[in-house]
Parts: C-alpha cells; structure tokens; sequence
C-alpha cells in the first residue's frame, strides 16, 4: 500500500510457536515463506483508514512442504506496515537469515493517532529453532522494498523518506550497514539483476527506474534513470537477467478506476530501456516472476479498500498472469482474489502462487500448470492483515 512518509520504537521481542510444537517443525524447512502483518492500519466502510497503536503486529514463517495444507510454525512479535510495496523483507539464498524493514509507525498526538516513518531493519535467524528475532539495526528513514543480493553477502534497502539507498553488508545474522547512497527522489524498491553485478531501484513519485552498479561491497548509482509508467512501485528480474518488470501502481499509488501498466525494460541492450508497457488492471502492487521464468503475476487492488461509494469500488482484488516469451511479455487472464491483495509470490518450484488478501487476513492458494494459472478455491488463513510476503529461494 502506499500513503508517504511515515516512525518507531519496539520494545522486548519474543518468539511463540503456532500451531505446532516446538520441535515438531524447523521454521527454516524448505520450501517456506515470510509474511509480514500489520494491525496498526484497516479501512472502513467509507474507504476512510483506520489507525490502531502498535503492538499486535507480527512476522511468521510458513511451512510449504505441503503446498495446499501451509503451516505457520514460528510467529515473531515484529512490527510491519503495509504503507510501502510488499517486499520489505527478503530471504538469504541459504535460507538461514531474513531482513525486515520497519516502514511505520503509528504514535498518539494528542487524542488521535497518526502515522510517521520508522528506521529499523529486522534480522531473524531462521536457522534457530524457533526461528528468532537475532539483531535490530537502525537504518535511516522509511527502510522499504530490500533485497538480498544471489551470493547472500549483500543487501539493498531503499528509504523512501530518506531518498536514499542503505548497502548492508550480510554475514549469517551479522549484518551491518556500511553505505548510503544518495538517489536525489523518493525510491520505494530496489531489487539486484541475477548475477549480482546491477541493481534498479524505484523512483517512485518521478516515474524512473533507475540503474545502480554493484562491484563488491560497492554500490554505485549511474544518475541514469528510465522512463517508466506512473508510479512504479515494484520491481523484479527474469531469472535469466534478460529483462525487468516494474508494477506501476499509478495515481500516486492509489486505486482510481484507470487501468495501470506493467513496464517491461531490456537489460540486455546497451544501454538498458523500456520496451514495453503492458495493461493491467486498476492499481497493481504485489509483482513476482516465476523461477521457471515464463510467467509473471501482478496483484491488483482494484479499489478494494475504498468508499463503497466510489464507482471503482471491488470488494475482491485480482491478480493479473502475464505469459514471457523472452523479451515479449502479454497479458493472459485476471483470476479473482481476496480484498486488498497485497504480496504475491510464486513457490520455488513454479507450481504455485500464493496472494496474500489484507482485507481478508489470508492467502488465495493458485495453481500453475504450464502458462496456465488456476485459483484452487483453497484459502490460508494468517494471524494478521498480511501486508507483505517473500517466498524463499528453495
């Protein structure tokens, strides 16, 4: 979700198992996802929000072993926004470490309660059994989108109100900021291209994605920057490296009854360029490739969390599939999902997609067959509005 520039404090962290037994299942069993909820922020009827202190948020470790029968075995008592695209963790290649990015917070002034960036990044040991809360680091303000780089020793997290990219440096759970850099606007999400080497990051306010270069722990931004769609909020990489996909969530990230694009960039030609825009519907957010790398999936809100009122109102959300053949990307169908569809992400495998719906406090559970895409009627509750997911690398 969006909203702009957002504060925290967290005090004593605990780890409860739900579910199941301690011992019964290690948080880090494979394949498995990371879902962030957040308590602090739901809309009324009126599509006007509706702010709760914090304290009842929470990130937990799903087990997909059983892709149609997931299973929450570890449950963290870590604060989480949905104000930001729902990539503000990430999963380490090994699947022994996660980062969080603490976006918001919600604090009282006077009778009322109001919104303002936090700095905090999360790191969980998923190696632990229980999975654990392992390091808080204070990193600089409205940490978003992050990603973890493919060797696992490096990270990127934008700060939205800071207008800059944070590099951490990632060593098991001992992960340390080492660089700021500039980006001159608001960046949202910044993701690495597979082999390491380049990063794109999310200008999202200027309608630009721009190039960063990567030479070990050293982070550069290029100052070049494309012209995307309105309001690129999202972004990912074929697994192959040959393009990138930006959710350009349009009117400053709110749903207005107008289609959206996704923008398609080839990072083969040199220099990199957009090559395409894509329609899909009304206000897409959540955007994951398949590993397979022939599909790619948009979540689109749709108004479903404004005024029932407004003539773009949906009480469900969509999740848009898009075919990849290549550098050619096409729309090929829209599957219904819950209200307010945040995450998506595809399972390891490619046999699955996973939606996560914050109206609704589950996951719509999609079947994937070739190019085709199915929603298996089958839901999976969380404890909590999930405002973000991330799915592990195997």
């Amino acid at each position: 979700m969006r909203i702009s520039h957002m504060r925290c404090n967290l005090a004593a962290m605990t780890v409860v198992m739900a579910g199941v037994g301690i011992g019964a299942t290690t948080a880090a069993a494979a394949p498995f996802m990371i879902v962030g909820n957040d308590e602090k922020l739901i809309w009324d009827a009126e599509g006007k929000p509706v702010m709760s202190p914090p304290g009842k948020d929470s990130v937990v470790i799903v087990d997909l072993a059983d892709p149609m029968s997931p299973k929450i075995v570890a449950n963290l008592p870590l604060k989480n926004s949905v104000i930001g695209p729902p990539v503000n963790l990430d999963i380490d290649p090994t699947g022994a470490v996660a980062l969080v990015a603490d976006s918001i917070n919600v604090t009282k002034d006077g009778d009322t309660l109001k919104q303002g960036p936090d700095n905090k990044i999360y790191v969980i040991d998923l190696k632990a059994k229980p999975a654990k809360l392992a390091a808080t680091i204070t990193g600089a303000s409205q940490p978003s989108g992050l990603s973890i780089n493919p060797a696992g020793n490096l990270a990127l997290v934008a700060n939205r109100a800071d207008k800059s990219i944070s590099v951490l440096s990632v060593n098991g759970t001992d992960v340390k900021i080492i660089d700021t850099v500039p980006m001159g606007d608001e960046v949202s999400h910044v993701v690495f291209t597979p082999d390491g080497k380049h990063a794109l990051a999310t200008k999202n306010t200027v309608n630009k994605v721009a190039l960063l270069d990567v030479d070990g722990n050293k982070v550069t931004y290029t100052k070049r920057d494309l012209l995307v769609g309105l309001f690129p909020y999202n972004i990912v990489v074929a697994p192959n490296g040959s393009i990138a996909l930006t959710a350009d969530n349009g009117n400053a990230g709110s749903s207005d009854g107008n289609v959206d694009t996704v923008s398609v960039i080839d990072l083969t030609a040199q220099p990199p360029r957009v090559i395409d825009h894509v329609t899909v519907p009304d206000s897409p957010e959540g955007l994951a490739f398949s590993p397979k790398g022939n599909l790619a999936a948009a979540a689109d809100a749709l108004g479903s969390n404004k005024s029932k009122q407004d003539f773009f109102y949906h009480p469900h959300g969509l999740i848009t599939i898009l075919r990849v053949d290549g550098k050619k990307v096409v729309k090929l169908n829209d599957i219904e999902v819950g209200g307010l569809p945040e995450a998506v992400c595809f399972t390891p495998d490619g046999r699955y997609l996973y939606a996560g719906n914050y109206i609704d406090q589950d996951f719509s559970i999609l079947r994937v067959d070739g190019n085709k895409v199915t929603d298996t009627g089958k839901r999976f509750k969380v404890t909590g509005h999930p405002a973000s997911a991330r799915m592990s690398p195997r």
